[in-house]
């Protein structure tokens, strides 16, 4: 059968982006983290696939940090594909013709949720600064809202990279009967402090911009554009590799023989940066970008587990019924293997059903977005692996 559609839902003409939208918290504000209320408040998803008809086919994808919930179709802002359509679609490891796919842009974004570019309600201007701080369970909280709307009481996987992996930690932990399989990618416990320091970098870099206006560049007619790029500037290095760069650039010149002895980008990778800049801030919010990189720095399980991350996955008293595949990349030093390693151990010392494999690849932490035939391979057999074990009887659609 059909999925069955929210009972309030926002036409796709009814703003600048196509999907579909949907209004929680409408009787009861949800509660955040740092002890505000939030309703009502609106999450922009989209599904793909067929829900089967006793709805246990359904995989929820988190997105990372500067991510959407467009996966598998061409962007409405950017004209790009899809940011995972080599690991989603039909005959793709996770499977539309097999799987229910939902994908949320998350609380606090700038591409459908509420976030700090929308008005308020009280004011009837826009939040800015007076947006709640949002936490990573926040975002987890709505999609909980959003899953149980679509009618779905246990999703089959969660799966997710970089902040989607934090994401998929939390399902985990605060939802443990309502996921049957998690794939936490390329991702940590705890956000460490070198993370921290280049977020805060980002951030400063924004707020720094005369253009941002204390956060109130909208009502004033202004957009901190150099302050956001610089921002994705130096975030996007940390997505790299060093070998990748060189590979790619090396020391090239961009469009001429020699040097120029100026402060023009001279190099390549220079101008490929400028790039990243100056596309990232026709697609993305300032503000929501503070927001979300503070709700990764504030993510730490261990510390809602009294210290100990194993108490995470130990619910009760007892040991979490969700089966886990981790899976981390050996070139990433923004969430380096080790990171991965630390929770398989905190599973292991609850004798949890955990699996786990570091992918050999020179192409730093955004390998989880690329051609990665490995990676994939292993998620796929994950994901069959489960559904048998579920007796999961979704078949391929004839074609």
């Amino acid at each position: 059968m059909p999925a069955s559609q929210p009972s309030v839902v926002v036409p796709a003409d009814a703003g600048p982006l196509p999907g579909q939208r949907v209004r929680l918290g409408v009787t009861t504000p949800m509660r955040l983290d740092s002890g505000a209320e939030l309703g009502p408040f609106e999450i922009a998803y989209q599904t793909y696939g067929t829900l089967n008809a006793d709805r246990s086919n359904a995989i929820l994808i988190c997105h990372a940090l500067t991510g959407d919930h467009f996966v598998v179709e061409r962007h409405p802002v950017t004209g790009k594909p899809g940011w995972w359509e080599m690991l989603v679609g039909p005959g793709r490891p996770v499977d539309t013709d097999r799987y229910f796919v939902i994908c949320s842009n998350v609380l606090g974004g700038c591409l459908g949720s509420s976030g700090p570019k929308d008005i308020n309600p009280t004011t009837g201007q826009p939040y800015g600064l007076s947006f709640p701080v949002i936490t990573i369970g926040d975002m987890v909280r709505a999609q909980k809202l959003l899953v149980e709307h679509l009618g779905i009481d246990q999703l089959f996987c969660v799966i997710g990279g970089s902040m989607g992996g934090m994401q998929v930690l939390q399902w985990a932990v605060a939802y443990p009967e309502s996921v049957f399989a998690a794939c936490p990618i390329a991702t940590a416990a705890r956000h460490s402090a070198q993370n921290i320091a280049f977020h805060e970098v980002g951030r400063q870099a924004i707020m720094a911009d005369p253009e941002w206006r204390g956060g109130n560049y909208l009502l004033e007619g202004t957009r901190p554009e150099s302050g956001l790029a610089v921002a994705r500037m130096a975030a996007h290095i940390t997505y790299l590799s060093e070998t990748a760069l060189h590979r790619k650039f090396g020391r090239n010149l961009q469009d001429r023989k020699s040097i120029t002895y100026g402060f023009d980008a001279d190099f390549q990778v220079e101008s490929y940066l400028r790039y990243q800049g100056a596309a990232f801030v026709e697609r993305f919010d300032a503000n929501s970008y503070l927001y979300i990189t503070r709700a990764m720095d504030y993510f730490d399980l261990a510390a809602d587990a009294g210290g100990t991350l194993a108490n995470a996955f130990r619910p009760g008293g007892k040991t979490t019924p969700v089966r886990f595949c981790l899976a981390s990349f050996s070139s990433d030093w923004l969430f380096p293997t080790a990171e991965s390693r630390a929770i398989v151990h905190a599973l292991n010392a609850v004798a949890a059903n955990v699996s786990f494999v570091e992918f050999e690849t020179d192409k730093g932490h955004d390998a989880f977005l690329l051609d990665e035939p490995e990676f994939h391979q292993v998620i796929h057999g994950f994901l069959e692996g489960c559904a048998e074990h579920r007796g999961l009887t979704v078949r391929r659609r004839a074609r």
